[in-house]
């Protein structure tokens, strides 16, 4: 068996992007419809900057087995829709039973996560903190600081992304917003709803 050669990278905090990697994709403003709850600010936003990158990652493959991995890194500009902060798409794994790692490197921000039947949790990101998101948990990234958000990431290469996870259900159960002072909060999002016994057996890969 010819095994895999060793590789180094190296990440530049500056700009936040992974060097040596193999895979590179934006979002700007423009990409992110559908997103945020105050859509005249959005409309706004997107008059003004929507040609502007909102997001972008940078990663490399190492193969498509679950022995594989994928890792990059996430760069994500500051700013707000109205209240509300930028946030990434987010995504459940199509094979939910597969975990990621993500590691903080610059910025501040918050790992939004949600289980299939609702359950909210968010941890608090920021340089040299790492947070473990396990199997099964719909998760996105928000940037609730003044400065790019930068953290690198780590998952099992089979994984694969369904980001139609969160639009199906009108949102995640909770929005992140700025509190007036500094500081973020949660507010109950009036446009969620919950998944059916059928939709989170299927995920769980349980029988309903």
């Amino acid at each position: 068996m010819r095994l895999q050669e060793p590789r180094l990278f190296q990440v530049s905090v500056e700009t936040g992007l992974l060097g040596n990697s193999d895979g590179h994709y934006q979002k700007r403003l423009s990409d992110l419809a559908g997103l945020y709850a105050d859509e005249a600010a959005f409309d706004r936003l997107v008059a003004e900057r929507g040609q502007e990158i909102a997001y972008e990652v940078t990663s490399y493959s190492a193969g498509s087995r679950v022995s594989d991995l994928i890792l990059g890194v996430t760069r994500m500009e500051p700013g707000r829709v109205g209240d509300e902060y930028f946030l990434t798409r987010g995504h459940i794994h199509a094979r939910g039973d597969r975990p990621e790692v993500y590691y903080g490197q610059a910025g501040r921000g918050l790992m939004q996560m949600e289980s299939p039947d609702g359950e909210v949790r968010i941890v608090e990101m920021g340089p040299q903190s790492i947070c473990y998101v396990p199997p099964f948990w719909i998760h996105r990234s928000v940037n609730v600081g003044d400065t790019d958000l930068v953290m690198m990431f780590a998952y099992p290469a089979d994984s694969g992304q369904d980001y139609g996870i969160i639009e199906r259900s009108g949102g995640l159960r909770v929005r992140i917003l700025d509190d007036g002072q500094g500081r973020w909060r949660q507010v109950p999002n009036p446009d969620w709803r919950p998944r059916s016994k059928d939709e989170i057996a299927d995920i769980l890969g349980e029988s309903a």
